[in-house]
């Protein structure tokens, strides 16, 4: 599958370029003396590829070679040429890894951002911010969405809601540094860009007096010597790439064909460059092979840049027969790519039927018979899968774009207004719940001392129910009455089973007992002696023998487990084992209390454990097979693997427990 994202034209951030900033001596330096020119042409008996002259730089001449293209190549070559111009300003620069930002909080994407803008340099980042800002700038959206409904639903209106968040604060913050940093940076290039301009034409300077006053003893030396220095010069402004290169390649053939160099080392150097075109050439045919048509269009750049910048001059023989292989398979690559646009279009033609669909059934959501918040609730979520399969669809022709995004909010903004319009007419209703939520809170109040206790115990139990049938109130209120409400029944409640548990003489003679052999135990472990696995089942048995404890005394058996959290801390003692016992004590709490519910309850959960930690290997298993080609001591193996064990551990102390509660006769 083709990466289309890569394909489709975007439009680039403008880089701050100040091309009136070349000063009279580098123009100086460019000019190229017409008369000059015109005269080394007539004098080139050897030459018979035509020469032209096309306006340069500031309005001066410069001279090219005029390839013969192929009409039908024209606008192939042009393309190249002009994207080739347009990458000459970048830098080189090292991408950043991109890491998988969907997966993390709002608060992680502001870490990473940050990370990016203070430790990397600013002209490598440019994709992985804009991928940063895309999912914050979503993900931001969603909860500005969330807080805005329960704004409304509390009864606020629409105009009057605001929102701040100091992750988005500190997020707006570190994207201005980044923007500043990024505009100083491009302003710094574009003086760099204007330096090797000026030496590059200064280069060419250097190869016309070259040219001019040739030495047959030094003369291919320095020859040599501009060239590598026309390699070692960094990038020039894209509008002055393509006529600069013309004028010193039209200089660097007349060295070749006007002076009388040496035949050996020109033919040498003929045949070593018709070499290099042929393996440029043969590239660009197998280009023209690749499905992926976004990778061979810019590989293809790069082999005309190679040819341009990097390879000199063929004998004439030779220079249209390669040429025009070169052209043809330029050709080839283009054509196929813009063939491809031609299909994309069509595919997004098809777009705008379907989510012209998705609109139509936006129209459609009846909410006519929508009675109560529940109906409200599934027409939300009916709009919502809307709202996602319109973005999941694709492009759109950029001429339909507008019309299209029009619609879609029209007609979910039409959902909105009557989504709204129940909601306020529900602040009333939540008004009602409100008066009725503190008349019990009144009543809960008035019963909460009383010594009545029959009487008093079935009507708290009655004001409870009745609490849960009454319904939503306005949110600002909801902690504050629940806390109210919680506090008078559990005060109620704290006294009557104070008063149960008084009266059990034995269960508060169980507690005291539990107390000095919890004094005992901790004497022993403070002592540090060393306590056994079965050392450590003695004492767990002499407690649970002793039975239960006053409600209202329960503490100790917290005290106790974490008492018996340090003797496996401070002993050499399997956690597993420990974690059985414990489960066994609890257990065998129940069946003294006879409280089968809670057995029953706690053998499902094991099962359902059970059934979870089997799904999380086997999904860490399944992951192992997407980094099968991962080395043996990748950090993301290891960690995949140590999960695994950890699972595996943990299934089998559920299995454990599961296999006990199956031999419990109740």
């Amino acid at each position: 599958m083709l990466d289309q994202s890569n394909i489709v034209p975007n439009e680039n951030e403008s880089n701050v370029t100040s091309q009136n900033s070349e000063t009279s001596e580098e123009n100086k330096l460019a000019e190229v003396n017409k008369e000059e020119i015109s005269s080394s042409i007539k004098n080139e008996d050897t030459v018979s590829t035509p020469k032209v002259v096309v306006e340069n730089l500031e309005g001066e001449e410069s001279v090219t070679t005029k390839k013969t293209k192929a009409p039908s190549a024209e606008k192939a070559i042009d393309e190249i040429e002009s994207k080739i111009a347009e990458s000459s300003e970048k830098t080189d620069s090292v991408a950043i890894e991109m890491v998988d930002y969907e997966k993390l909080s709002l608060e992680d994407l502001v870490k990473e951002l940050s990370d990016l803008v203070n430790n990397h340099p600013i002209q490598s980042i440019h994709n992985n911010v804009n991928t940063i800002k895309n999912i914050f700038n979503v993900k931001f959206g969603e909860l500005l969405k969330k807080e805005k409904e329960l704004f409304i639903k509390d009864g606020g209106e629409v105009v009057n809601f605001q929102y701040s968040n100091p992750v988005k604060s500190k997020y707006n913050s570190i994207l201005y540094d980044y923007k500043v940093k990024k505009n100083e940076f491009y302003a710094n290039q574009d003086n760099q860009l204007n330096e090797n301009l000026k030496n590059k034409l200064a280069l060419i300077e250097d190869l016309k007096h070259l040219i001019d006053h040739a030495e047959g003893a030094t003369m291919y030396k320095n020859f040599k010597a501009i060239q590598e220095k026309w390699r070692e010069i960094g990038p020039i402004p894209r509008a002055k790439y393509n006529d600069t290169w013309r004028t010193y390649e039209h200089h660097v053939e007349r060295f070749y064909d006007l002076l009388h160099l040496s035949n050996d080392l020109r033919d040498l150097d003929f045949k070593h460059n018709y070499e290099e075109k042929l393996a440029l050439v043969v590239k660009a045919e197998e280009l023209a092979e690749l499905e992926d048509i976004n990778l061979a269009f810019n590989e293809l750049q790069n082999l005309h840049k190679l040819w341009k910048e990097e390879v000199g001059p063929v004998g004439r023989e030779h220079r249209e027969e390669v040429w025009e292989r070169f052209s043809a398979a330029t050709k080839k690559v283009h054509d196929k790519r813009h063939e491809f646009f031609k299909d994309l279009k069509s595919k997004f033609d098809d777009n705008v039927d379907e989510k012209l669909a998705v609109i139509s059934s936006i129209d459609s959501i009846d909410t006519s018979k929508n009675k109560n918040r529940s109906d409200w609730q599934k027409s939300i979520k009916e709009l919502e899968a809307l709202r996602n399969k319109f973005f999941s669809i694709g492009q759109v022709p950029r001429a339909k774009s507008n019309e299209i995004w029009t619609k879609f909010k029209e007609s979910t903004r039409k959902f909105n207004v009557e989504k709204n319009n129940y909601f306020k007419n529900l602040k009333t209703e939540q008004l009602d719940n409100l008066n009725a939520k503190k008349l019990l809170i009144k009543r809960a109040e008035e019963l909460k001392d009383s010594e009545d206790w029959d009487v008093a115990t079935d009507i708290m139990k009655k004001i409870q129910s009745d609490w849960k049938q009454i319904g939503h109130v306005p949110r600002k209120y909801s902690d504050k009455l629940w806390k109210e409400f919680k506090d008078a029944c559990n005060h109620y409640f704290d006294r009557l089973h104070a008063q149960q548990d008084e009266g059990n003489k034995e269960e508060l003679e169980v507690f005291n007992k539990k107390k000095e052999l919890y004094e005992d135990i901790k004497k022993v472990l403070d002592e540090k002696e060393e306590i056994t696995l079965e050392k450590l089942k003695v004492f767990v048995n002499s407690w649970r023998d002793l039975g239960r404890v006053p409600f209202e005394k329960k503490h100790i058996e917290a005290k106790f487990n974490k008492l018996i959290d340090k003797i496996v801390e401070s002993n050499s003692i399997d956690a597993k084992e420990v974690q059985m016992i414990k489960f066994e004590n609890l257990i065998n709490s129940y069946l003294d209390q006879k409280n089968y519910h809670k057995l029953n309850n706690e053998q499902l959960f094991v099962r359902k454990k059970i059934d979870e930690t089997v799904r999380e290997i086997q999904q860490l298993e399944n992951n192992i097979g997407f980094i099968s080609n991962a080395s043996a001591d990748s950090p993301l193996l290891k960690n995949v693997m140590d999960n695994i064990n950890v699972y595996k551990e943990k299934l089998e102390v559920w299995k454990m427990k599961l296999s006990y509660l199956s031999k419990l006769d109740y």
